[in-house]
């Protein structure tokens, strides 16, 4: 690759700079925000790719992409220039950037005595490179001695990523080693850099792959640094600072789209399994799995029909009924309704060459053509070969659309699991529609999963434009959460799958995705052993998706009651969940409305304990919950590490309290999923369903755990009817409360406001067991809010 090096300035406009590089590329700095500033480089005056599905700040893109020169959602603030002699610098009330000579960039920050402090700078020998007659570029950065890098989205192994190398490069990764597999599923080339006094991210708006190096590669005449390269594209880079990691997190998601908000029933269990649809009595299978979930007193709201639906001989056609072994699925579905379980249904991108409307969709120039002739491109697939659609061609969207439509949501399916969209087309050069401009799709590969999920919302959208969509997506990029529920993919049966897949979504959530979750149990590979099995379900029923899903080598299937001796721990984990459905979902609107993860590492809101940002097993659900999962076989005791905060730590069953930064070690039988909960919060709860329903859930209590003391803290329960978008127009409730202590008295003071009133008319609050103090609920006895 060859270094760019000499730079001149070229112009300034009320956005930002452009310079000129070795007499022939344009290097463009451009203010966004106070804190964030975005570099782009065009070569030869000219971008590779002209437009993003990524950036989406104040609202969702154009179909066709958002041009990348368009700077609409954000706030372009007021901004100085100097000129140098050796260089220039660009700043905001809290960013500045120089530009140094030969071509480096460094970054300071304004600290809160307005002193400006260094961030970060990138490698000053050769930081930004180009192949000189190809299509790849690199960028490098030095590394400071104090940064923990996190994010990359859904990688394996440890949650920091501190001197290791990753690719980007959408994978249909079966089976894959959730310590070392890489890469895997999706393509979010976004780090953060944690620092000891501000933190910032890093987000490469590039789709085509890529690899990252965070320490892994030394060389002797360079400083330590950090490396981004890319086979094709476009050096796009945004950098933004926060105060915290958490703030990074927050403003990367403001940068790529809110988070979807999903119906309630999305949170509840969701079964699975490939063994269902696979069998030739699939449909007498499916409707077992509604008798068995009542005679084990299960509680469950959804099952995923996984692709055996569509076989024909073994092999998956999307949008075909094998009516053999699904003889009426209208029948099927109205029978799941009626138990109020839901029917989400998994579609494939690629069309096998064999596939009943294979030659239709071929002759209307709906696939995705080869590079060097105008037939379809051809990839392996499923034991085959099959022709991958065109997600940038409107009329294989209609086309999409129309099979969503016709061939599930008329049959009584309610979501769509989109799925295999790795979109392997190995043909770098093969060529899409790009909406009327052919692009390479070796540009665009993660975009084409992000279409494919937005063609199937809207389809449902239109099917049922009064019911908020639900779907499932395993593949995509930066912004496919404005969309979809998302998974770890196809993980192997172990211990270590159990440990890591913790991490991968932990990982996840620190990079925008915040409604994750794994197949429960594993999905390929042995079954899992009984003690295995009831500790990756306590450990699942803690995340924002909840399913347990399998295609055990040896047949059997994952199920609830898969082990007699352990079913009722089994089934006292799912009612956990469904107890806390309410915190659960309150959780998945702040995602929505405020952009906080749900799923959170430890350090994330205790970053002044150092001990939070070592390697462990622990994770918080919201800020309140502390989640000690057993990981190891055998372990009856859990040692758990209590983050450092002012008000301590109450045991969630036993009422304990303990004061933050110590270790405690608790009980761990097998029947027990470890849980402290953070002293001042207040959990929502239900009483035990059977599944979501507005109608039916009559009860709502407040457990308070108060501090210890004085101390004022404060929550919040959302409630709706959990499927409607009535809460855009004030018909949901707020309901907000603030817990003021003394040594006498805890005072809750509640304040609801909306139009919605749920089925429940008052919340009971109640106190740990051994708590004497006074209780007054807006200054009166009596433990209940009414509403």
């Amino acid at each position: 690759m060859k270094t760019l090096k000499h730079w001149s300035f070229e112009k300034q406009s009320a956005h930002h700079v452009e310079l000129l590089v070795d007499v022939q590329h344009t290097l463009c700095l451009y203010v966004l925000e106070d804190n964030l500033f975005r570099v782009l480089l065009k070569r030869k005056g000219g971008l590779a790719l002209d437009r993003t599905w990524s950036i989406a700040p104040a609202q969702d893109v154009p179909w066709q992409g958002r041009s990348r020169d368009d700077l609409s959602g954000f706030t372009l603030p007021g901004w100085t220039l100097e000129k140098r002699d050796d260089g220039l610098s660009i700043a905001t009330s809290q960013l500045r950037v120089t530009v140094h000579q030969p071509l480096w960039l460094e970054w300071h920050y304004r600290d809160a005595a307005g002193e400006w402090q260094f961030l970060t700078r990138d490698r000053p020998t050769s930081a930004y490179l180009q192949n000189a007659h190809g299509d790849g570029v690199a960028h490098y950065m030095s590394r400071r001695r104090d940064e923990r890098f996190y994010g990359l989205g859904e990688k394996a192994g440890d949650l920091q990523r501190t001197g290791k190398r990753y690719e980007m490069r959408n994978l249909d990764a079966m089976g894959y080693n959730a310590v070392s597999t890489d890469p895997l599923y999706k393509h979010i080339p976004f780090t953060i850099a944690r620092c000891d006094e501000v933190s910032y991210g890093l987000f490469y708006d590039n789709l085509s792959s890529s690899w990252l190096d965070l320490g892994n590669e030394i060389d002797n005449y360079h400083t330590a640094y950090r490396r981004w390269q890319a086979e094709a594209g476009d050096i796009d880079y945004y950098i933004f600072t926060g105060k915290r990691v958490l703030d990074v997190t927050k403003a990367f998601v403001r940068l790529t789209g809110k988070t979807l908000f999903g119906p309630k029933w999305s949170l509840g269990y969701s079964g699975s399994t490939m063994h269902y649809t696979d069998a030739p009595d699939a449909q007498n299978q499916l409707m077992h799995f509604i008798r068995l979930c009542q005679e084990h007193a299960i509680p469950c709201d959804s099952f995923q029909l996984s692709s055996g639906y569509t076989s024909i001989n073994g092999k998956r056609y999307v949008f075909n009924w094998n009516y053999d072994k699904v003889p009426q699925p209208k029948v099927m579905s109205q029978a799941f309704h009626d138990a109020g379980l839901k029917l989400a249904a998994n579609i494939k991108p690629c069309l096998l060459q064999d596939h009943p409307r294979y030659q239709d969709v071929a002759s209307r120039g709906l696939f995705i053509r080869d590079s060097e002739s105008d037939a379809p491109e051809r990839s392996s697939f499923w034991d085959d070969e099959g022709s991958h659609l065109d997600f940038t061609n409107p009329e294989t969207v209609a086309w999409w659309q129309d099979g969503v439509t016709s061939q599930l949501l008329e049959m009584g399916i309610d979501a769509t699991w989109n799925d295999n969209n790795e979109f392997e087309v190995w043909d770098g050069e093969a060529r899409c529609h790009g909406f009327g401009n052919a692009i390479a799709i070796k540009h665009i590969r993660p975009v084409m999963p992000l279409l494919m999920m937005r063609a199937s919302m809207e389809a449902q959208q239109r099917f049922a434009p009064d019911k908020r969509p639900y779907l499932i997506s395993r593949s995509g990029c930066a912004g496919m959460q404005r969309y979809v529920q998302t998974w770890s993919g196809d993980n192997r049966t172990s211990w270590d799958t159990l440990r890591y897949n913790t991490r991968m979504g932990v990982g996840m959530s620190l990079s925008g995705l915040f409604n994750v979750g794994h197949d429960v149990g594993g999905f390929s590979g042995d079954k899992p052993d009984a003690e295995l099995f009831v500790r990756w379900v306590q450990n699942g029923v803690m995340h924002p998706r909840f399913t347990i899903h399998s295609w055990n080598d040896d047949q059997t299937v994952n199920e609830p009651w898969m082990y007699p001796a352990i079913t009722p721990a089994i089934r006292s984990a799912i009612e956990l969940r469904y107890r806390l459905l309410p915190y659960l979902y309150t959780l998945l609107w702040q995602a929505h409305a405020d952009d906080e993860p749900m799923l959170r590492p430890t350090f994330l809101d205790h970053e002044h304990d150092a001990q939070t940002f070592e390697e462990c097993d622990d994770f918080l659900l919201g800020r309140d919950i502390l989640v000690a999962s057993v990981v190891e076989p055998g372990q009856r005791r859990r040692r758990v590490w209590l983050p450092d905060n002012e008000t301590g730590w109450y045991d969630f069953y036993t009422h304990a309290w303990h004061s933050g930064g110590q270790w405690i070690t608790v009980d761990a039988p097998l029947e027990k999923l470890p849980l402290l909960v953070r002293a001042g919060a207040g959990l929502p709860q239900s009483e035990r369903i059977t599944h979501v329903s507005a109608e039916k859930d009559d009860t709502r209590a407040l457990q308070l755990f108060p501090v210890k003391g004085v101390g004022r803290t404060s929550g919040l329960l959302f409630e709706d009817d959990g499927e409607s978008w009535g809460y855009q127009h004030g018909n949901a409730l707020w309901v907000e409360w603030e817990m003021v202590c003394d040594s006498a008295t805890i005072n809750l003071k509640v304040n609801a406001r909306g139009d919605y009133r749920p089925a429940w008319k008052a919340l009971k609050v109640s106190l740990p067991a051994g708590e004497k103090r006074r209780l007054l609920v807006n200054g009166i006895e009596g433990g209940e809010w009414v509403i």
